[in-house]
């Protein structure tokens, strides 16, 4: 039977038989967490070579001999000759020290300890091996699987209370909406935080998934109301990591695309909190993407252009709808709607110009609303068009732009004057 233990290697000796490929892999590993190695072999493959010139290693020119043990804490066979193999095994046996032996894929280990299949998450470090013989194949297809659970944030990481002066901050980019779309760096922020600050936009189906000791602080944002303002915002995210708490800003789309995220992490720098970004698929290209529609399209247009409704038009975002140069994206365009196709239609943008409105991206009620330009504000007041939306403007905003046939070819597909067209929920199936 095997048990597993935990070696501190750091400031101890390690003997390492063999200089090629397999001791070189086994020669890094033990470097990474901190041992000497002394690599006993008579000649090195070019990675051990490198080694060997930065100083990182000490390497004995020769074939390993049983003196070569005397002082070693840990001994690695991997010389690639099985008689050799077993006699550096046998003489760390003799002198009561561990010996793992790389063995080969053709014979079998059998050294008195075995290097597991490990991974890391944070300052965890996961092995896994086998109890029974060796069986290096299951244990790292085991080892794949906790990774996975890892990475994905579903397994609490907050470990032992930490101590004041310990907290931090982490601006997650939650992405559109859908859980399935959060990237895995950000599921495992949430799986270390003590607070998470939320916003009423992204993916805040994740909350349901928190431990109930995570506080929870809701600072959501509608259009034209905003209950807790940004100062306050920067205020919580501050004094909640100055008690030693990890704290986590969950944001809808990416942080530092309308989200007021450069204004949180200056504030956190200021007071000498550290704070890092995770970015998320931002709403601009994620909501167009589950609609179908393609911001950029060769042969119809190579550019876009991502604004905030509330701002007004730019006069690069006019330009290049009134020549058709680019693709315009406008978020938090619902209540501006109406100003800006009064404004672009008397800036000369051609009232056919397709308009799509994209409801809900990626989560069960999506919904598109379709209309050109002169005929779009009130065909989203006839389908009750709502926030949160995203609104693209351009020929790639056109019905049946990517059906085969005729209207993909021109490029617009263009929606007859006057006509304007709904598309429920379905096309959220896209991005699952």
């Amino acid at each position: 039977m095997t048990a597993l233990l935990g070696v501190e290697l750091a400031g101890r000796t390690v003997v390492v038989a063999g200089g090629g490929p397999v001791a070189a892999r086994r020669v890094h590993a033990l470097l990474a967490e901190g041992a000497h190695v002394r690599v006993v072999a008579p000649a090195v493959c070019e990675p051990v070579a490198d080694l060997v010139v930065a100083g990182a290693v000490h390497w004995v020119d020769r074939e390993v001999v049983p003196s070569d043990l005397d002082d070693a804490w840990l001994v690695q066979t991997a010389t690639g000759d099985r008689s050799t193999d077993q006699a550096v095994v046998a003489w760390a046996t003799a002198r009561r020290v561990f010996c793992v032996d790389a063995g080969g894929p053709r014979r079998p280990a059998r050294g008195t300890a075995r290097t597991p299949a490990t991974t890391r998450a944070g300052d965890v470090l996961v092995g896994v091996v086998s109890t029974g013989g060796a069986d290096p194949r299951r244990s790292v297809q085991v080892r794949d699987a906790l990774a996975t659970t890892l990475r994905e944030g579903r397994v609490d990481l907050r470990g032992r209370r930490r101590t004041a002066g310990q907290g931090r901050v982490v601006l997650v980019g939650g992405g559109p909406g859908d859980v399935d779309l959060m990237t895995v760096a950000g599921r495992r922020a949430l799986a270390e935080a003590d607070v998470v600050v939320t916003d009423r936009l992204g993916p805040t189906a994740v909350l349901d998934e928190l431990p109930d000791d995570v506080e929870v602080v809701d600072v959501g944002k509608a259009p034209g109301h905003h209950p807790v303002p940004q100062a306050e915002i920067n205020r919580i995210l501050v004094e909640r990591a100055q008690r030693g708490h990890v704290v986590v800003r969950l944001k809808g789309g990416d942080p530092f695309v309308y989200g007021r995220g450069g204004e949180e992490v200056l504030a956190c720098r200021e007071a000498g909190v550290p704070v890092t970004v995770l970015p998320g698929v931002s709403s601009a290209f994620a909501a167009p993407a589950a609609a179908g529609i393609p911001l950029t399209h060769r042969g119809t247009v190579g550019a876009v252009h991502v604004m905030n409704g509330t701002d007004g038009w730019s006069a690069a975002a006019l330009t290049g709808l009134r020549d058709g140069s680019c693709t315009v994206v406008v978020l938090m365009g619902v209540a501006a709607l109406p100003g800006l196709a009064a404004h672009a239609l008397a800036d000369g943008v051609p009232p056919s110009t397709p308009v799509a409105v994209v409801e809900e991206a990626t989560l069960v009620g999506q919904r598109v609303t379709r209309a050109p330009l002169d005929r779009v504000v009130r065909a989203a007041a006839e389908a009750g068009v709502r926030a949160p939306a995203v609104v693209v403007l351009g020929a790639v905003a056109a019905p049946g732009l990517l059906e085969p046939g005729p209207s993909a070819s021109d490029g617009v597909g263009a929606t007859p004057a006057g006509s304007s067209t709904h598309e429920p929920a379905p096309h959220a199936t896209m991005v699952r």
